[in-house]
């Protein structure tokens, strides 16, 4: 999905440069992540695409590899801890993908 390539004179004023800002929030997924997750699904050979991809995620990649497995008709699976928003494991499902729901990871480890 082609996105556009903005300028802000506001915001080169501010800077003091010229600025160009790549619009990927506007990807078809609402995130950069489907440029890559494309590049990796289509990169895939045909029997590795056969068995289908799997990511742990609670967002936007999950749901960038979900609408790139659904462009190549291939089956998605996104690990996503139950508290991530309901939007997303929505998202992830709308673009034919599966969710299974995990305990959210913590970030202290324990000494």
């Amino acid at each position: 999905h082609r996105t556009p390539v903005l300028t802000s004179r506001f915001i080169n004023d501010l800077s003091g440069a010229e600025l160009f800002f790549k619009c990927e929030n506007l990807q078809k997924a609402g995130a950069f992540k489907a440029r890559g997750a494309s590049n990796a699904v289509f990169g895939l050979n045909d029997e590795q695409a056969a068995r289908g991809v799997a990511t742990h995620s609670s967002g936007n990649h999950g749901t960038c590899l979900s609408y790139a497995a659904g462009r190549r008709g291939i089956a998605c699976t996104v690990v996503m801890p139950h508290t991530a928003p309901q939007a997303k494991k929505d998202a992830v499902r709308g673009y034919g993908g599966r969710v299974v729901e995990c305990e959210p990871s913590t970030t202290s480890r324990e000494a």
